[in-house]
């Protein structure tokens, strides 16, 4: 959603589709740099040569790799703009299940499903979405999850 609105016109937002992302591609520099980052080596992310000889056919990116994504698919205008905002905070996840891998090389989209919004106290919006990973030419998503998010208005 590229459109930026107002916050009384959230409830017409509630249950419907908000925003669909350009796809992205998940290269092994970036699993690399995340494995780096968590100290998570294990070798069907990082080793490509062993990977290939596991059900998966070389690396995959770590789940949590892919749940990351999750702030730079909100960046790309996958979730609610409300006019005036100030700052955008994460507030949590209510619930996460990866059901596919990420081989890669694949490239990933997300799309948003604004589920509820909440005024939690003047001017600070508690915005609830589902979100769900595509893998680009994938007949199951990545990931689905339940992801809340706080924005803060002037």
């Amino acid at each position: 959603m590229s459109t930026e609105i107002s916050p009384a016109r959230l409830p017409e937002y509630v249950g419907k589709e908000v925003g669909v992302t350009d796809w992205v591609a998940v290269e092994q520099g970036r699993i690399d740099r995340f494995a780096d980052a968590t100290d998570d080596h294990q070798f069907i992310h990082t080793d490509p040569q062993r990977a290939a000889d596991t059900p998966f056919g070389g690396t995959i990116a770590h789940g949590f790799l892919t749940l990351s994504l999750l702030s730079m698919f909100s960046g790309m205008g996958g979730s609610v703009q409300l006019a005036g905002t100030v700052m955008a905070i994460n507030y949590g996840l209510n619930k996460v299940r990866f059901i596919s891998p990420v081989k890669a090389g694949q490239r990933l989209r997300a799309r948003f499903t604004l589920l509820s919004a909440e005024e939690k106290k003047p001017k600070h919006y508690l915005l609830k979405y589902n979100v769900t990973i595509d893998i680009e030419g994938g007949d199951k998503p990545a990931l689905i999850a339940e992801w809340l998010g706080m924005t803060v208005v002037a």
